[in-house]
């Protein structure tokens, strides 16, 4: 932590309190967890992660990231994927919901996850260990090519967190981010994918609670992670 936070941390703390207080609780949306879709190619797809990768502030899975990426890569693809994903899990939780899914493989994995370890202040270098741990445990155990990491989101903007707040989680949400991505450099089976919106979608891209994306921030997101997964998949056919 920066010095700079110090005298700040009073203020952080009880910030904190009346966010977890006053935040409104989004559910996860209903819809499909499970399935297969489009015509072409097999791709084997996995979706892991916390609750934005659960979907929460979409109405339904489809308008939520899996259902659009799923859509986008349905169009030339046969998908069979499935989403495993639960609000408020950590890089821990992801690692202890991955040991209880069965031994289905896939090609490619997609994760959305940090922003809870984020907000606990977990330490770069253990967020650095348990991803490269859930990379190791969907290579080994599910036959998983490349795990695409999504970016951690860009905390520093979201309207629920108020300033300083805002800027304190923001700025270690940043250092996570940045550990990724080294972490990526060094792996063939690890991609970090930056997790960039257009400033002109503007406040309607997020949903009510101002944390979560609405369904404008999930398209986005699956039309930057979409490529990614084609041009892994194609590198590489799917085993029969």
């Amino acid at each position: 932590m920066s010095l700079r936070w110090v005298p700040l941390l009073p203020i952080l703390a009880a910030q904190g309190l009346l966010v977890r207080a006053r935040a409104l609780r989004l559910p996860e949306p209903p819809g499909e967890r499970v399935g297969v879709e489009g015509d072409g190619l097999p791709l084997r797809l996995l979706v892991l992660g916390d609750s934005a990768a659960a979907g929460v502030g979409a109405p339904h899975q489809r308008f939520a990231l899996a259902g659009q990426l799923v859509a986008d890569l349905a169009r030339d693809h046969r998908v069979h994927w499935r989403l495993h994903a639960r609000t408020g899990h950590t890089t821990a939780d992801a690692l202890a919901a991955l040991a209880a899914i069965d031994g289905e493989s896939y090609d490619v994995a997609v994760t959305s996850i940090g922003v809870n370890d984020a907000t606990r202040r977990l330490a770069p270098a253990e967020f650095t260990l348990r991803m490269a741990r859930l990379a190791d445990t969907l290579r080994a155990r599910h036959g998983v090519r490349k795990l695409i990491a999504s970016g951690l989101p860009p905390m520093h903007r979201f309207p629920a967190l108020p300033q300083p707040l805002r800027a304190f989680i923001g700025e270690h949400a940043r250092r996570l981010d940045e550990a990724l991505a080294t972490l990526a450099a060094r792996r063939d089976d690890l991609q970090h994918v930056p997790l960039q919106f257009d400033p002109d979608l503007g406040p309607a891209a997020m949903a009510e609670d101002g944390f979560h994306p609405g369904p404008p921030a999930y398209r986005a997101w699956a039309q930057q992670l979409a490529p990614r997964v084609r041009a892994i998949h194609l590198a590489g056919p799917a085993t029969a």
